[in-house]
């Protein structure tokens, strides 16, 4: 787009640009740090750090970090992980042990000296510590309270368009799901945790990736102003008063991680979960054919699915969508306990198995259906094609043709592109915090973030997951619907993860 290239660089001194304004007060509202930095420093107890022979890495300790050895994907970061392996006979692909997502909101309009200095910031993390799961990984991406900041004109010309319909954007806000609570669904409540969805309304979302909670740490503190970066003094970003952070929730993934946090902190629950399934529910969720390729997820997409208006070389060809949740994890329930907190009939293994994935249940699990979960962890991500959770649905090929969905099922009414290809790459995780909890007492979460060309795509996957024009059809009761009770997502915000080469304030340099 010729309108948007941008003009001449001016010369600027950035740790000058704010008279007066000292490296000391970076980030406003540090303090919202602590929630995440509590949970790391609880997980960096029972964490293993994971073998990442095999793995890419790119800056320091690896070379120049020149551009090109990035990708301008952000989150394109699978050669930077390690390579898939076989777990349980399924491929699998874990990530970084520790994530970490940022939200803060603009106090004023950035500038362009702005931009610069958020640049720098960005290189120099890049500079310390080598890009990869175990150095430092990095993304930033941007709400819509960020882009209503800047000319109408402007935003609009660089925001792609969705390509079968021109009037809607690639970006729009983030929507309670069907089975969220909200005032927007008055029938839906939950069990245990009946808090209603907050749509947000961040301007920024930094996420930090690493195995090692003490390098995400590190540079937390930093970017709020410690002026040390890897023992080192190193000036924290100047950005005199521009940014205040809101909220911090941290993410851990690791084998066996759940079960050692569950242990630690004595949950009733504990000894249900599997001990080497890095996901709360048993069940892991890592499997490679789970995701698509990195391109097939940006504005521009790829051979198998072009979702918007964007062709490359645009300025947002290689962003997407990426969509952030928390939601709170009813695990009491998922085990059917009762007050006593004993497990009931529905806490077997096999229909918890149907829940997570397909009915009828992929697995019959062990003699024991309850003890170590109570059957394997790592099993198939099979794609049974858009229809299947309409045919379970009617009771078609499920036990006693029992009428009954499951979660992988109804996600896959409308995840994948027309050759089976995922449309979205999945970036979620165990958590364990306070956030939003009546009551205040720590809970399982699930960290939820996702990757996809429009933010339509990703609303109409979560309508389908929820599958409640199903569930009505067919007179499914709810104790046979996926996931969806178990679930209490308390926070939604959809945001634009620009190119790695736009990354920094996006567009500023054309005001």
């Amino acid at each position: 787009m010729d309108a948007l290239r941008p003009p001449e660089a001016e010369p600027t001194n950035p740790s000058s640009s704010h008279s007066g304004v000292t490296r000391r007060v970076a980030l406003k509202g540090a303090a919202a740090a602590a929630m995440a930095v509590g949970t790391l420093e609880l997980v960096g107890k029972v964490a293993h750090l994971p073998n990442r022979a095999g793995a890419a890495e790119a800056g320091a300790g690896a070379g120049p970090a020149a551009a090109g050895a990035l990708p301008d994907i952000q989150f394109d970061i699978g050669n930077f992980i390690a390579p898939a392996r076989s777990l349980g006979g399924v491929l699998m692909q874990l990530p970084p042990v520790n994530t970490v997502f940022l939200t803060a909101r603009l106090l004023r309009r950035p500038g362009r000296a702005d931009q610069a200095e958020l640049a720098r910031a960005m290189n120099t993390l890049e500079a310390t510590y080598p890009f990869s799961a175990s150095g430092l990984i990095t993304f930033i991406s941007y709400g819509l309270p960020y882009f209503r900041r800047l000319p109408a004109s402007i935003v609009s010309s660089a925001i792609p368009r969705l390509r079968l319909n021109n009037a809607r954007s690639a970006l729009e806000e983030a929507v309670p799901s069907p089975t969220d609570v909200s005032t927007a669904n008055p029938t839906i409540t939950k069990q245990r945790f009946n808090v209603p969805v907050r749509i947000e309304r961040n301007d920024i979302l930094v996420t930090l990736r690493s195995d090692s909670q003490a390098i995400i740490q590190d540079a937390i503190a930093w970017l709020g102003g410690s002026n040390r970066l890897r023992g080192r003094q190193v000036g924290s970003p100047a950005f005199g008063g521009l940014l205040q952070l809101t909220s911090s929730r941290a993410m851990f993934t690791g084998l066996g991680l759940p079960r050692n946090v569950a242990a630690q902190a004595d949950l009733p629950f504990t000894r249900f979960l599997h001990p080497e399934s890095p996901m709360w529910m048993g069940f892991a969720d890592q499997q490679v054919n789970a995701a698509g390729p990195a391109s097939i997820c940006t504005f521009a997409g790829n051979a198998s699915s072009r979702l918007t208006t964007a062709r490359p070389g645009d300025y947002f060809d290689n962003g997407s969508i990426q969509h952030l949740s928390h939601v709170i994890l009813d695990m009491r329930q998922f085990f059917d306990m009762d007050a006593n907190n004993v497990p009931g009939d529905d806490a077997v293994f096999t229909e918890r198995v149907q829940y997570m994935f397909h009915s009828p249940a992929i697995d019959p699990g062990n003699a024991d259906q309850l003890t170590d979960s109570g059957g394997p962890a790592f099993l198939p991500n099979d794609n049974l094609g858009p229809n299947y959770a309409r045919q379970t649905a009617q009771g078609i090929g499920t036990e006693d043709n029992e009428r009954r969905i499951g979660h992988l099922s109804t996600l896959q009414r409308s995840s994948r592109a027309a050759d089976g290809t995922p449309v979205h790459i999945r970036m979620d995780g165990p958590g364990f915090d306070t956030m939003d909890v009546p009551g205040g007492t720590r809970e399982p979460k699930l960290q939820f973030t996702a990757f996809v060309p429009t933010a339509e795509f990703f609303a109409r996957m979560r309508r389908n997951q929820a599958s409640l024009d199903l569930a009505t059809e067919f007179e499914i009761d709810e104790d046979e619907n996926g996931l969806e009770r178990f679930l209490t997502a308390t926070r939604r915000q959809n945001f634009l993860i620009p190119s790695r080469r736009h990354r920094a304030f996006p567009l500023v340099e054309f005001l």
